[in-house]
């Protein structure tokens, strides 16, 4: 008997069976399935992706901003105090620093000397004028003998009992009484100029309100002397209060930050991102430093003008090898919610503004 051939064997059980009807079916159900459900979910992306590509604008050349309130002396001296430290919070109305008030205590020393030296002269302009009053009676005194001692001469010469030259004597005794006269009036008029108060401080004597306005200033110096908090915030830039430092008056000393205690941020968008956007679109808004952040706001303001306009060297266009760039328009955002993490001023942040809405908050 003839032995099977394994080869014949191996091949008719390896053979695939042949499909049924079945199990045909259901294949070609799901090609044709896969066919229309994968152009679908394209297009459903796309689409997707196109609407909602020009919903939204955004820039992650954007900064938190804080109120920064620069405290300088309004007075000038040596630094002898001082009260703070490097992001101390501090309240309004908080000593800052102490300048050294020697010199305004003297200040104000001197001006009580200088108006009791005017009350001196206005007590000695009085007595003047008072001895005027005297000198001008004692004059009309003088003119009337004279004048009398003249009458008499004149009868006697027409009788020829006294000589022409007592007659002019008696003439001349008329004038330097009438000269007498009119210098005591003068010296009235001139004393009573000297006590006059005019219109601008009515009762009170020049030379006095001088001295009083002298003195306010010096005790006006004298209480800045001690510099106290504008704002609450936190203090920034205190290395230069340093004791036994001088300052300079007008000279920024130290910085308080976030003294209104409300942040922002200004975003720089694109000038080309600006057409739909408006006041009032909400934004979103994420931060470098806390990741997974992200606060709520809107935009508040739109900048009047570009960020080179406002540069310390504006860029000069006028030349033959201008290049056109893309100019950068500061957005202020306002913070709608408050934030759980301390928000710094200058930190880098990312702004999405919807621009769906026409805003008009």
């Amino acid at each position: 008997m003839a032995e099977a051939d394994p080869a014949q064997n191996f091949t008719a059980a390896s053979a695939p069976a042949v499909p049924t009807g079945g199990l045909v079916a259901t294949r070609k159900w799901r090609r044709t399935a896969a066919l229309i459900a994968v152009p679908l979910i394209i297009s459903a992306i796309a689409g997707y992706v196109w609407l909602m590509s020009g919903r939204f604008v955004e820039t992650d050349n954007a900064y938190v901003q804080q109120e920064k309130v620069s405290v300088s002396a309004d007075v000038a001296g040596r630094i002898v105090e001082v009260a703070v430290k490097e992001n101390q919070r501090v309240a309004a109305g908080d000593l800052l620093f102490r300048i050294d008030p020697a010199p305004y205590h003297i200040a104000v020393e001197q001006a009580d000397a200088a108006i009791a030296a005017a009350q001196v002269n206005v007590a000695t302009l009085q007595s003047s004028y008072r001895g005027t009053a005297a000198d001008i009676r004692a004059a009309r005194d003088q003119v009337r003998a004279a004048t009398e001692d003249f009458d008499r001469q004149t009868a006697l010469m027409a009788q020829g009992f006294t000589t022409r030259a007592r007659l002019q004597q008696a003439e001349h005794g008329v004038q330097q009484a009438n000269a007498a006269l009119a210098n005591a009036i003068a010296n009235a008029d001139e004393a009573r100029a000297k006590l006059a108060t005019g219109a601008a401080v009515p009762g009170e004597s020049p030379a006095i309100a001088a001295a009083r306005v002298q003195r306010e200033k010096a005790q006006l110096d004298l209480a800045r002397t001690a510099v106290f908090a504008p704002t609450s915030g936190t203090i920034s830039q205190s290395e230069r209060l340093q004791v036994g430092q001088m300052m300079l008056s007008g000279l920024p000393a130290v910085s308080i930050v976030g003294g209104g205690g409300k942040a922002w941020v200004e975003a720089n968008f694109k000038e080309t991102d600006l057409n739909r956007m408006r006041v009032g679109q909400p934004a979103e808004i994420s931060f470098d430093a806390y990741g997974g952040l992200k606060l709520k706001g809107h935009v508040q303001s739109i900048g009047a003008g570009t960020g080179s306009e406002f540069s310390v060297l504006p860029a000069q266009n006028a030349t033959g090898n201008w290049v056109k760039v893309t100019q950068r328009v500061p957005v202020r955002i306002a913070i709608d919610e408050a934030s759980p993490r301390q928000l710094i001023a200058g930190l880098s942040v990312k702004v999405t503004v919807d621009v769906r809405g026409n805003g008009k908050r």
